[in-house]
């Protein structure tokens, strides 16, 4: 009589796709590891795919602005990711995955010869306790932003785009207007943006896109500082469905969303699992889900052609 096989082990998607065997995806499991120095990680990266970048320090903050060699700007498209993350997390969503989504953007977008797009990874996006949006390194950068003379620029925050299959188009600045009353100039700007990412996934025909409040990206610093940005992240389907019934409840549900702390101590399945697990242990790249990491980078390709 045969012996019943065991049952296989799943398989760890993370381990067996094929996006962590080439470049920049083979750096990725040293650029979560514990003790790792992020920014001469990236450094490296970005000398071995051969991008033209800088490294400007603002405010004490270390940023990487990657843009081809052109001689000028028509109101650039903008990518920005923080590659900052909170202490004692692997930050494998928040937001090694939003980084390295956008430094295969930057390589297809050289590749394509494509001119009017500047990436940006950022730091300090993620704030200690007692620290408000001033202190983050979008703020200051911002400020230096406008003084060159780039208030036309389409500014997009890729942030936990690593775990989903729905693109997610954020409506957390809608709140801070709606607190703060309206603001002109930048309201329309804000709206603007929004609208862009909208028409520029329909032309994708990406099945899965939506609008929902989410937690603060650098959007928060760009806001204060008076630019406009609009952020982008991902979540599982069924996520995003619970999130919205609740929030078609209780709208004011959006307070809970935005602040982090109130997130850890709200029981409820309508905060998506992928947001209860950013800046603690368990943003591990077990969270991962490479097989729609194409569904960001295309977008943010075309959001470059737009």
């Amino acid at each position: 009589m045969k012996r019943a096989r065991k049952p296989a082990a799943k398989s760890n998607g993370y381990m067996h796709s094929s996006y962590f065997k080439g470049m920049p995806w083979r750096h990725f499991k040293e650029f979560i590891s514990p003790n790792a120095d992020r920014f001469s990680i990236l450094n490296g990266i970005l000398k071995e795919l051969a991008l033209d970048y800088s490294v400007p320090e603002i405010a004490g903050n270390r940023h990487f602005v990657i843009a081809p060699q052109s001689e000028g700007y028509r109101s650039p498209v903008v990518l920005v990711a923080h590659y900052d993350r909170y202490e004692g997390s692997p930050g494998a969503n928040d937001n090694s995955a939003g980084v390295f989504l956008l430094l295969e953007t930057a390589a297809r977008l050289k590749k394509k010869d494509e001119k009017n797009w500047i990436i940006i990874f950022t730091d300090k996006e993620e704030l200690k306790p007692g620290e408000g949006i001033t202190s983050q390194g979008s703020y200051s950068l911002a400020k230096g932003l406008l003084t060159v003379k780039m208030k036309g620029a389409k500014v997009f925050c890729f942030d936990v785009c690593g775990a989903g299959d729905s693109l997610i188009i954020s409506t957390t600045l809608d709140y801070l207007l709606n607190q703060e009353g309206s603001r002109g100039k930048l309201q329309k700007s804000i709206l603007d943006l929004r609208n862009m990412a909208l028409n520029t996934a329909r032309e994708l025909r990406t099945l899965k896109v939506f609008l929902a409040p989410t937690p603060f990206s650098d959007d928060a610093g760009f806001f204060r500082a008076g630019l406009a940005a609009q952020t982008i992240t991902v979540l599982p389907v069924q996520e995003y469905s619970r999130l919205n019934a609740e929030l078609r409840k209780n709208p004011k549900f959006t307070e809970v969303l935005i602040n982090a702390e109130m997130r850890k101590t709200v029981q409820t399945k309508a905060i998506p699992e992928t947001w209860r697990t950013l800046n603690g242990p368990s943003d591990s790249h077990l969270r991962l889900t490479p097989q729609h990491f194409r569904m960001v980078t295309r977008f943010a390709e075309a959001l470059c052609k737009s």
